[in-house]
């Protein structure tokens, strides 16, 4: 590995850390401020998933028209004006959204710079350091955060604002790569539209870009219902302890993230698509589950088919948009419907919350839809290769 992605690793890191962090100081001071909060919670996860896909058209085509370490420091310096404007009292929502924004922008040029920096055959594993330790920060920045912010709401939000400018200062440090493509591009949305069409045209491009999505919706899910679930299960009711049952998916994930170049690699993409069915029939299984341990063991199990299943599609992805329409751009796509799934699944499941849905029943059919879905995906996807240029996307501006 060179040291530049080490640096990208530690830029990630912090700004990851500190997406969490924020999030929960957040939702303390809100809980602290207010009694309802049923749906102001929900709300201000919206915020920040809003940038990511108003802004789609434009900020793949932002990441691949400068030196992405430029786009990096950029990026966190927008999230630590957000944080400012939490620190000083300003809407919540308008505040987080900013911080929306900077990760909108973030986005693309962290898994775009990848492909820059390594070759094909050092991809995945590079993806690996990446989910894996960005699930550490995940962990972290979520304990830290809400944990800080119950002592003090402003020092959580300032050590926010320090934590992202000093992952700024770490981008800096990244080399300076040349530009991808310095000629004219066409108008941003039509071009985006075609963008869309061209990766879900090619059936691993169709199934790296929906495949991402449906993990990071799957995830989403899982981790608001276990709110619901483990109190009717496991009788846990102390939100400590529920938000510890995570702790066994995140571990997982990390795990599958580091297992998954030697599994998974990306000559033999259609491998993935059994990790994401393990990932399904665990979760079935887990509704069943009425013992801590079990559920525990469950839950890292789940953790560690997800992780062997989204590093390899997004690895996958990275190279073919490297190859094709550009890295950034290819991640904005990605970003587009992956975060358009998550608003979806998130509110059928409120809805479905709302409507009084059992919570065990919830599981089941999370896993069962799951399963399905990936059923879908991955129709059509031709033997492996071991090559991805024989499916690159062909995309036309408009």
């Amino acid at each position: 590995m060179k040291p530049d992605v080490y640096k990208v690793l530690v830029t990630q890191f912090l700004t990851a850390f500190a997406d969490n962090a924020v999030l929960f100081a957040a939702i303390t001071m809100v809980m602290q401020q207010s009694t309802s909060t049923n749906w102001y919670v929900p709300a201000l996860q919206a915020a920040f998933l809003v940038a990511f896909v108003v802004l789609a058209p434009w900020v793949g085509s932002f990441a691949d028209a400068r030196s992405k370490k430029d786009v990096l420091w950029q990026a966190n310096l927008i999230k630590a004006v957000g944080a400012f404007a939490l620190l000083i009292g300003l809407e919540p929502l308008l505040a987080y959204a900013v911080i929306g924004i900077g990760a909108a922008l973030y986005s693309p040029a962290k898994y775009g710079i990848l492909p820059e920096l390594v070759d094909e055959t050092m991809l995945v594993k590079a993806n690996g350091y990446i989910e894996g330790s960005t699930i550490v920060a995940i962990l972290g920045g979520t304990l830290v955060g809400a944990y800080v912010a119950n002592q003090s709401i402003q020092l959580a939000f300032g050590l926010v604002i320090g934590l992202y400018i000093v992952s700024a200062l770490a981008a800096l440090l990244v080399s300076r790569l040349p530009v991808r493509s310095t000629a004219k591009r066409p108008a941003a949305l039509p071009h985006f539209v075609s963008m869309c069409k061209g990766l879900l045209a090619t059936p691993r491009a169709r199934f790296a870009t929906l495949g991402v999505s449906l993990f990071w919706a799957s995830a989403t899910v899982l981790r608001v219902l276990l709110v619901a679930w483990a109190p009717v299960v496991l009788m846990i009711t102390n939100s400590t302890e529920i938000a510890a049952l995570t702790l066994f998916v995140a571990v997982g994930i990390a795990v599958g993230a580091l297992i998954a170049p030697r599994v998974i690699p990306m000559a033999y993409l259609r491998r993935a698509r059994m990790a994401a069915y393990a990932m399904a029939a665990v979760i079935v299984v887990l509704s069943s589950i009425t013992t801590l341990d079990l559920a525990r063991l469950a839950l890292f199990c789940i953790g560690v088919a997800g992780g062997m299943f989204v590093v390899p599609i997004n690895a996958a992805l990275q190279e073919i948009g490297h190859k094709s329409i550009g890295s950034g751009s290819a991640v904005a796509v990605q970003n587009f419907f992956e975060n358009v799934s998550m608003l979806v699944a998130t509110g059928l499941y409120a809805y479905a919350a709302h409507r009084g849905a059992d919570p065990v029943l919830t599981m089941a059919v999370l896993g069962v839809v799951i399963l399905v879905a990936t059923a879908i995906v991955s129709w059509r996807l031709p033997p492996d290769t071991g090559s991805i240029d024989k499916d690159l996307p062909q995309v036309e501006d408009e």
